[in-house]
């Protein structure tokens, strides 16, 4: 009897965790979506490998009124990214890659400056090769006058190295066209006939799909934006639009996917149960950083933008078009995923909070988060005084001084100027001596109406780096208007 109402406690323990979980994540979610503005969201949670949460909020087409559901889906942009990585890596296991080799080991007729460079640096996005988008047109995403993927590779081939290889971080497109180029070379099949054998097939990944705004995709959840538009006496934000964008068939391994939440759950499950990569090591292999040439770790692991290597609760994953996030916590045995039809929407910004839900210590392992969370109850002018307190009670709370600043432009973007402001001062207050923070500190300040302290901020940014172009450019618009 005594057992009976032990296991009946306990049911009724784990029932109650699991409403109150739930009714935590309802609450970020619709929080966000209301400050954040987002039509459509889906998430998926996995815990020890199950999905455990699979939820559906919102409209995923807002001129016809249509529900998001489980089987909507959504374009994942660069997280196509990591299942480029996961391609690698397997020909890796099979012995057909070397991460060490230089490309021209695979493909032929490249420039000169080109052949040394790694597949390694490719993944790892320090090729210094020049980025491909830039040939595409900067609204649709279209390859307009090249037209060809013949054309467009010749302006490549043609195009300078943006800076020495193995010096310093630039993410581009080109990595992952060559990364594709190179897994069609060693196959003898298209790409995504490739990704499709290994990968979806043998994950069972019905909804997962290459495709862009041209494409027919059923139970498609269109993507929309918020534009800036001039009525005649002031510009606004407040126009939602459709988010037209193509991605050239040959590219479509930097951001060519679509997919569901629970797909991506469950291609997380099979990544990490040795499904898709046989062996532990291989996986170890790619969420491990890559090395500059002076031996330092690269900002990405192999095929995945986001690594937080923490004393606890480690995390591994990768945002999409601004507006979709899978996040990994090995450790933890824990993943969620986030997707919007919202470009700017920076789901990146909440997905720990959404993982806290279920293991709390997260919030704290992660201080960004934690100061947010906290910034959002005592408001985010007191930010420098919160840092400085948490600091002298947890000597390991330190923020990074690029989260920081992205942090405030994805506000500044949906139109938080007030709450950007104070982010930007707190980054100039923790790095006075990164020319970086000032120059962006001085933008903010602009934009609200502070000019005579944008120039001050102008002035510190060019004074700690003379080479500052755009300082020096706004500071001398900044002195013609005076005159």
């Amino acid at each position: 009897m005594k057992n009976c109402s032990l296991i009946l406690f306990l049911v009724m323990s784990w029932s109650v965790f699991a409403q109150n979980v739930n009714s935590a994540v309802d609450e970020i979610i619709h929080r966000e979506m209301k400050t954040r503005r987002i039509p459509g969201v889906q998430i998926a949670v996995v815990q020890n490998g199950k999905i455990v949460s699979s939820k559906s909020y919102g409209l995923s087409n807002i001129q016809d009124q249509v529900a998001v559901t489980n089987q909507t889906i959504f374009p994942i942009n660069s997280n196509t990214k990591v299942f480029t990585g996961v391609a690698i890596m397997q020909l890796v296991e099979q012995g057909k890659v070397d991460l060490k080799a230089p490309i021209d080991t695979y493909l032929q007729n490249l420039p000169v400056e080109w052949q040394k460079i790694t597949v390694d640096q490719l993944l790892t996005h320090i090729s210094g090769l020049p980025d491909m988008l830039k040939l595409f047109d900067p609204v649709t995403g279209n390859i307009g006058q090249s037209r060809t993927e013949d054309a467009v590779f010749e302006k490549l081939k043609a195009a300078p190295l943006e800076f020495k290889t193995g010096e310093r971080f630039s993410y581009n497109q080109t990595n992952y066209y060559l990364l594709g180029k190179i897994i069609e070379k060693i196959t003898h099949q298209p790409f995504a006939d490739f990704f499709k054998e290994k990968q979806f097939d043998v994950v069972g990944l019905k909804h997962t799909v290459f495709g862009d705004s041209r494409d027919v995709i059923p139970h498609y959840a269109p993507s929309y934006r918020y534009r800036s538009f001039f009525d005649g006496k002031k510009s606004s934000r407040d126009k939602l639009v459709n988010d037209y964008y193509e991605f050239p068939d040959f590219s479509r391994t930097s951001a060519g996917l679509n997919s569901t939440a629970e797909d991506l759950g469950n291609w997380i499950i099979a990544l990490q149960n040795g499904k898709l990569l046989q062996k532990q090591s291989t996986l170890d292999l790619m969420w491990t950083q890559g090395k500059f040439n002076n031996g330092t770790a690269t900002e990405w692991v192999r095929g995945w933008g986001i690594a937080k290597f923490r004393k606890k609760h480690k995390a591994i994953g990768m945002s999409g078009g601004n507006r979709s996030v899978l996040l990994v916590y090995p450790d933890d045995h824990l993943a969620v995923v986030i997707l919007t039809n919202l470009g700017g929407s920076a789901p990146e910004d909440f997905v720990e909070e959404i993982a806290g839900c279920y293991i709390p210590d997260i919030i704290k392992a992660d201080p960004l988060t934690y100061l947010r969370k906290n910034l959002q109850k005592i408001g985010f002018e007191n930010a420098i005084d919160f840092v400085n307190k948490e600091k002298k009670k947890n000597p390991d709370f330190s923020l990074q001084e690029s989260e920081l600043n992205n942090w405030a432009y994805r506000m500044l973007a949906v139109g938080q100027n007030k709450e950007a402001l104070n982010i930007f001062k707190l980054n100039v207050y923790l790095f006075p001596d990164s020319w970086n923070v000032y120059d962006s500190y001085g933008e903010i300040l602009l934009k609200t109406g502070d000019k005579n302290k944008a120039i001050e901020m102008y002035q510190k940014s060019v004074e700690l780096n003379p080479d500052n172009d755009n300082g020096k450019k706004v500071l001398k618009e900044l002195q013609n208007s005076k005159n």
